[in-house]
């Protein structure tokens, strides 16, 4: 067998593969086992009939046409072997000569996995950021604890900043209701920023029973595209206002949130907690802006092939996210005033930066040596039992070698990640 490489693009190839006479009798045995089995021929049981004597029954074309196909599935995968790449799928295979038993000629084309060249990976010039627990933080917090103590007393009397009210509301834009907009038996704490701004404040100064319309503009910077600066009109239907009774914040509500002797001791324990959090998203926060600028710095193709497959696993997630509430993928773009080829160019972009990280990543890992023993990958498995103990499935998934090879992979990555975070300090 000889080969002929070309390179077609950073992460594309194309090998000419040239068989002679032994390949293609190797082959033609293969082929002629196989199609023996199919013989009838007298004097002999079916699927016993020797190859030699078989061979005087199978229509040439058809030996031919076997023989072919077993060279070229013995050889495609050797081929790009001695060339030293790895394919990402099976190749795409043209035949373009065939002389049987004398030669053959073929191409294979595949998408490989790319030269990855790394850039210097321990100056990649990222900060961390500061993080600081600020007294407004905790002060938040303890505003949440004691409204979630707070008693409520329904009361006849105009609605004011503090109260909770109880309402039937619905969003039209252009006259007609818009997707999320509305809501029957709604509580709303006034004050809480909870809708757009207007909303909250046009509620206030009506009385239970109240009608009426709030015409509002979304924020230009809106989540939902279709609503970013639009004009519409909100009807209101006030049904109860709840006059809210905060305790007051003492050493005894305290007492009520846990194991704490005092407000300062609440108060040390939210700090706590609030610095650990904050510490956490600054820490991720660090990693992302890592793998950022070691992509930014070194060469890395992305396989249209792998591309591909984010793309499919972007909008599966965002079908069953649509899908979570009634909607269809398509009427999710609708309601973003999203088209299928905006969110296709933005999918496309989102997933290339996933497949240059991932592939950045695993190149470092092997040029770092980098690893997780079996008995970490194990204790992970376990870990991954107890939290799926009620779902067979999910356990069964578990025992398949694939499952476990992607958990270790995944383990790596972690393990890639911290070691770039390691030589970035």
């Amino acid at each position: 067998m000889k080969t002929k490489f070309k390179k077609i693009s950073d992460s594309r190839v194309e090998i000419t593969v040239t068989l002679d006479k032994d390949d293609l009798k190797a082959a033609e045995k293969q082929a002629l086992e196989k199609l023996a089995k199919e013989v009838n021929v007298g004097g002999f049981r079916k699927g016993k009939v020797p190859t030699e004597v078989a061979k005087k029954f199978i229509p040439e074309n058809d030996l031919n046409a076997e023989t072919i196909d077993f060279a070229v599935r013995s050889t495609v995968i050797l081929a790009f072997q001695k060339e030293e790449k790895s394919p990402l799928v099976l190749p795409s295979v043209n035949v373009t000569k065939y002389v049987p038993g004398e030669m053959a000629e073929y191409t294979a084309t595949a998408d490989i996995i790319p030269e990855v060249r790394l850039g210097d990976f321990k100056k990649l010039g990222v900060k961390k950021p500061t993080v600081k627990t600020t007294e407004k933080d905790i002060n938040e917090v303890l505003n949440n604890i004691s409204q979630s103590f707070a008693e409520k007393k329904a009361v006849k009397r105009a609605a004011k900043l503090t109260d909770e009210v109880i309402i039937d509301f619905t969003g039209k834009k252009d006259g007609k209701a818009f997707q999320g907009g509305s809501a029957k038996d709604y509580k709303l704490v006034l004050g809480s920023k909870a809708f757009i701004p207007g909303f909250e404040d046009g509620i206030v100064g009506h009385e239970p029973g109240d009608k009426f319309d709030l015409k509002l503009t979304f924020p230009t910077d809106y989540g939902v595209k279709d609503l970013a600066g639009a004009k519409t009109v909100f009807e209101v239907l006030l049904k109860q206002v709840n006059e809210v009774s905060l305790p007051k914040l003492d050493d005894e509500l305290a007492k009520k949130c846990g194991p704490f002797k005092s407000v300062d001791d609440l108060k040390a324990d939210i700090k706590k907690n609030l610095s650990a959090q904050n510490e956490h998203r600054a820490e991720e926060q660090f990693k992302d802006e890592l793998i950022k600028a070691l992509v930014a710095k070194s060469k890395v193709p992305a396989p249209e092939i792998l591309i591909d497959d984010q793309v499919k696993m972007i909008r599966d997630d965002m079908t069953r996210n649509a899908q979570s509430r009634g909607m269809s993928f398509e009427d999710f773009l609708k309601a973003n005033n999203e088209t299928m080829e905006n969110w296709e160019k933005e999918a496309r972009k989102i997933a290339t930066e996933r497949v240059k990280a991932s592939l950045a990543l695993q190149t470092l890992a092997v040029e770092q040596k980098i690893t997780v023993s079996d008995d970490v990958v194990n204790a992970k498995i376990a870990e991954l039992r107890d939290v799926y103990k009620k779902s067979p499935d999910a356990l069964a998934n578990l025992k398949n070698p694939n499952v476990k090879m992607d958990i270790k992979n995944r383990l790596v990555i972690e393990e890639t990640i911290n070691y770039l975070v390691k030589v970035n300090k």
